[in-house]
């Protein structure tokens, strides 16, 4: 299938986390599935060149919209005409089969370009009226109804897509993922001094909560806290193999990426339960789930796990079958071409098709906006 990834904002070259992440593993699973992926990106820097070919499996283009230099948002906007343009003069000579977008920039752009071609799009929003930007809140609405299908990352994400009006049977999950060939339990193992390991991820919590944990920990013998948000993508493995428990605790996470990578290496992980969190992570299986304020609970599950080795055996083998049996490249290319087939074809609706939430997933979601976990 020849398909078109459109991220205007987020190259997947560049960046090890977010939508350039979430982005280079959806195309580098596409690719060793054999599928034909170029991505179109806006070019932000002179010195890099327009196009890269097939160096990480797939091609990208850096289309020249705007100055070549990093651009607010709002700056941004101005320039989404010409990117059009281009995508349309491209797709001319070169036409896909599917255009995937993702975010409200990449989505407007190719919703025109592709209405001229008549090509479907599939849209990935990548969050929601996150900026007050100029044009945002009417291009969001305009994408759902142009869009031949949305895809969400989570079934938090899929819940708030169906609260703003978009059709359920018009939406599927098909989650982030990892490579589970970098991200694996043996390996090199980040240095330490033979403490036991609680690795942080991302931003540490809220004084509260980082106070609690501090609390808990100084009530276990020889214990060390370490942030990796700052450490590179190509060093994490080592340091999460050096990590007893992992610790993710964002107020809001819509990739869960942070949370695969340590299952992926075999560690159990005590998480928020939020966004993708809340899918990712198997409450006492995987790791623990815990409410975003509930710090008390956060730090007694560090506690608990820190003074459990059998429990973090258990939590870590679980978690790393799950990353291979849910978050495989293989799978995650599997489901996501399913629903370009069902964009393609113009169906709806297809029950049980992969990349559509499960019951179990769903009923989730639903507890969630009641309240509940």
């Amino acid at each position: 299938m020849q398909i078109a990834m459109v991220s205007v904002q987020a190259c997947p070259l560049i960046g090890s986390a977010g939508q350039s992440a979430h982005v280079a593993e959806l195309c580098a699973g596409l690719s060793a599935a054999g599928h034909d992926v170029v991505v179109y990106t806006r070019r932000d820097d002179s010195t890099s060149p327009e196009n890269v070919a097939g160096t990480a499996g797939y091609d990208v283009v850096r289309v020249p919209a705007g100055p070549a230099r990093p651009l607010a948002e709002d700056e941004l906007v101005a320039h989404l005409g010409d990117f059009a343009e281009h995508l349309a003069e491209q797709w001319r000579t070169r036409r896909p089969d599917v255009v995937h977008t993702h975010h409200w920039t990449s989505g407007l752009v190719s919703v025109i370009s592709a209405h001229r071609l008549r090509i479907p799009v599939v849209h990935s929003y990548h969050g929601f009226g996150e900026t007050d930007v100029e044009h945002r809140a009417e291009a969001e609405p305009l994408i759902a109804r142009e869009a031949a299908w949305i895809v969400a990352t989570s079934t938090a994400e899929a819940a708030r897509l169906w609260q703003l009006g978009v059709r359920r049977t018009q939406v599927s999950v098909v989650p982030g993922g990892v490579d589970a060939a970098l991200f694996r339990p043996k390996g090199p193992v980040d240095f330490h001094d033979g403490r036991m390991r609680v690795v942080v991820t991302g931003d540490l919590f809220p004084d509260s909560a980082s106070a609690a944990v501090s609390a808990a920990l100084s009530t276990v013998d020889n214990v060390q806290l370490l942030g990796c948000g700052e450490v590179a993508r190509a060093d994490r493995p080592a340091v999460l193999r050096s990590a007893d428990v992992v610790l993710c605790a964002p107020p809001a996470e819509k990739y869960g990426t942070a949370a695969l990578e340590a299952m992926a290496c075999g560690v159990p992980v005590v998480a928020t339960a939020v966004g993708a969190l809340s899918d990712v992570v198997v409450p006492e299986v995987t790791g623990v789930l815990v409410q975003p304020h509930d710090v008390r609970r956060l730090a007694r599950a560090l506690k608990v796990l820190l003074e459990d080795e059998t429990l973090r055996d258990q939590f870590g083998i679980a978690g790393r079958d799950r990353v291979l049996g849910r978050y495989s490249r293989r799978r995650l290319a599997r489901e996501v071409v399913a629903v370009y087939e069902r964009a393609r074809s113009g169906t709806a609706g297809v029950p049980g098709g992969a990349g559509r939430p499960s019951r179990y997933e769903v009923a989730r979601a639903a507890e969630r906006r009641a309240g509940g976990r």
